[in-house]
């Protein structure tokens, strides 16, 4: 029925008939326009000299062409009822990942700069803080309850340092460690802009009588600037004996460091390193609230720095791993106004950043087996 129908409807279809005819016996099979032989057991072949030989003939003719317009039928009616349903299929952007390092040097060059900035601030600020028999420290509820211990700031320091140094290390073994990279280094040096405003505008006096300041310079500027070269040789440091001026309390530098360095190592490790990042958290927080155990902050100052480190840190990647919150009508994160810098250092990042390692540098040919092992990392 279904055959007789696909005829009908393709009623301009010219049959194309391939016959082998021969007045003697045919040594091969007869064949139609598709190749495949038409056998017919039902008729066998007639003498030669009989008088009813062209009656066969003209049947097998007959039944032939009807045979080769029901093929040609149905198979150009195939094509013609064939449905096809297209699923578009969005194809990978093969660079939906570019590393970009010309971006990640654009940003290590806006930290570094914050952060020698940041020493002249300092310099700057120095001079404004009051003589402690002038202001006294500012009541702290914190040092209320809680007694100076000398020590306590140099194991902020210390830890300060470790978590810095694994999260350099981590950084160089990420496969993606540029875009990671320049993250890390606008993060930090927004970080230390805002700090830079809120030290200048507000200056605090010294939270408490221990604190040793440097004299004032007033008006030697040479010697403010050798006081701005010893803290950038020395880190800002107590352990280096750089940190020697007061009036940078508003907000904790050390508290930013400590803060960031765990988000960053706890964002670009994989999870099951549950062990690792319960360390780096114990190194964190024993290190801010060691912090207000040494007297060297106001309590205030460590609370700001916490919020605006782990805030800055979370808007930053909740726009990094949402596309449809990058545009303006659609999220109110993009009104900050860093949104065209984010936009510059993360245009072409389509995607969330996988936590993959690989070796900082090539491998000779010879140790690349072992280290396929390794090289595969964790996909989150």
């Amino acid at each position: 029925m279904a055959a007789e129908e696909l005829i009908n409807d393709r009623g301009d279809v010219r049959p194309h008939v391939e016959v082998d005819v021969s007045t003697e016996h045919p040594a091969t099979p007869l064949r139609v326009a598709n190749g495949n032989p038409v056998r017919h057991a039902s008729t066998p072949p007639s003498p030669p000299d009989s008088a009813p030989e062209k009656q066969p003939d003209c049947g097998k003719l007959s039944s032939l062409f009807k045979q080769n317009q029901l093929i040609h039928s149905l198979s150009s009616g195939l094509r013609r009822h064939c449905d096809y349903v297209k699923i578009a299929v969005p194809e990978e952007r093969a660079d939906s990942l570019p590393a970009e390092w010309w971006k990640t040097g654009v940003a290590f060059l806006y930290a570094l700069f914050v952060l020698v900035f940041t020493t002249v601030i300092i310099t700057v600020v120095h001079e404004r803080v009051p003589d402690k028999s002038v202001s006294p420290p500012l009541p702290d509820k914190f040092f209320d309850y809680v007694d100076r211990v000398a020590w306590a700031f140099t194991v902020t320091e210390v830890n300060g340092l470790i978590l810095c140094g694994l999260w350099l290390v981590q950084l160089l073994f990420l496969k993606h460690k540029a875009i990671v990279g320049r993250r890390c280094f606008f993060l930090i040096g927004t970080l230390y802009m805002y700090r830079c405003v809120t030290m200048y505008i507000t200056t605090l006096p010294v939270p408490g009588k221990h604190m040793v300041c440097a004299p004032k310079l007033y008006n030697d500027s040479t010697g403010k600037i050798w006081r701005i070269l010893g803290m950038i040789s020395g880190g800002g440091l107590s352990l280096t004996g750089s940190h020697l001026m007061c009036g940078d309390f508003l907000y904790s530098g050390h508290t930013v460091m400590l803060t960031l360095s765990y988000l960053f190592i706890k964002e670009y490790s994989p999870r099951w390193m549950w062990w690792y990042h319960w360390s780096c958290w114990l190194l964190s927080a024993s290190g801010v609230v060691c912090i207000l155990v040494a007297h060297e902050h106001y309590s205030v100052d460590v609370v700001i720095g916490y919020i605006a480190s782990t805030r800055t840190f979370w808007w930053y990647h909740t726009m990094a791993h949402t596309q449809a919150l990058r545009q303006p009508p659609s999220s109110f994160l993009s009104r900050t106004w860093w949104s065209p810098v984010f936009y510059f250092l993360e245009r072409n990042v389509h995607t969330a950043v996988p936590i993959t390692f690989s070796w900082p540098v090539t491998l000779p040919s010879c140790c690349r087996p072992r280290y396929r092992m390794v090289e595969g990392g964790r996909d989150e």
